[in-house]
């Protein structure tokens, strides 16, 4: 916990918490909504390995594995390579090395990508993932005030991207529209954190969001609540967060079915 990356100094993590907030949102995955969950082995020797999302962009049938910003993190993606060869998917490599990319920077709609451009993202990086999708149209956004581009924004339906109150992530959104020829609803939330939730459509059980919970941030939970055509399951982030972990950091979702 004390090597992990953070953005600004403050108090401790306890391991202990953050571990039983790990596996209640593990537990979700695979107890609740009954998805195949395949877990990375633990690496002592990278203490931000368990935000996975950064060192892979998953689209159909194609993973491109990233060059993570910061280069303490770039050995994260020989796990993830492993893992993501076992599913057959079709591997790109960020090699690179004027390249760099977080995961936490792209932000897929089902239509299009945004890419943030940020202390970790850069238009070199962009310009490797919209080679690697070129089905899709890709968007540069600018990221200030903020670590990634999905640290205030996320998708919370097919059509619908959840949006913090704050300047920089209104800023970014209307970036975000102007980009665009499609136009997305919004569902703004009074907290950028919580802005991050993790939106699935799974057979059987429809429309799922998992949000951050109403003793973490009440307000913005009252907003999830009004989305009456989703399950709403809450989760717990408060210790990951104090290293700039958010609810997406901790999973990449591939739309696969995978015999284990």
């Amino acid at each position: 916990c004390r090597q992990a990356l953070r953005s600004a100094a403050g108090p401790e993590v306890d391991f202990a918490r953050a571990e039983r907030e790990y596996q209640l949102y593990v537990g979700v995955l695979r107890g609740k909504l009954g998805l195949q969950v395949l877990e990375l082995p633990a690496d002592e020797s990278l203490p931000d390995c368990v935000f996975v999302e950064d060192v892979a962009v998953v689209c159909e049938e194609t993973a491109l594995l990233t060059r993570p910003g910061a280069p303490s993190r770039r050995k994260e993606v020989e796990a993830m390579k492993k893992v993501l060869e076992s599913l057959n998917l079709n591997i790109v490599e960020m090699v690179d090395e004027n390249a760099t990319l977080d995961g936490g920077d792209v932000l897929f709609t089902g239509r299009e990508f945004f890419v943030g451009l940020s202390r970790r993202t850069n238009q070199r990086g962009a310009e490797i993932l919209a080679d690697t999708f070129k089905d899709y149209a890709v968007s540069t956004v600018p990221v200030h005030d903020a670590l990634h581009l999905k640290s205030f924004c996320s998708m919370a339906g097919p059509n619908l991207i959840a949006i913090g109150s704050s300047e920089a992530a209104q800023k970014a959104l209307k970036t975000m529209q102007q980009m665009s020829d499609h136009r997305y609803d919004k569902l703004t939330v009074p907290d950028d954190a919580a802005a991050n939730c993790v939106y699935l459509n799974i057979p059987n059980k429809g429309h799922v969001l998992l949000h951050r919970a109403p003793e973490e941030y009440p307000e913005s939970a009252k907003v999830f609540e009004k989305l009456k055509d989703h399950m709403l399951i809450p989760i717990a982030n408060t210790e990951l967060e104090k290293v700039d972990g958010a609810l997406t950091c901790c999973s990449v979702l591939i739309n696969k079915t995978s015999e284990l």
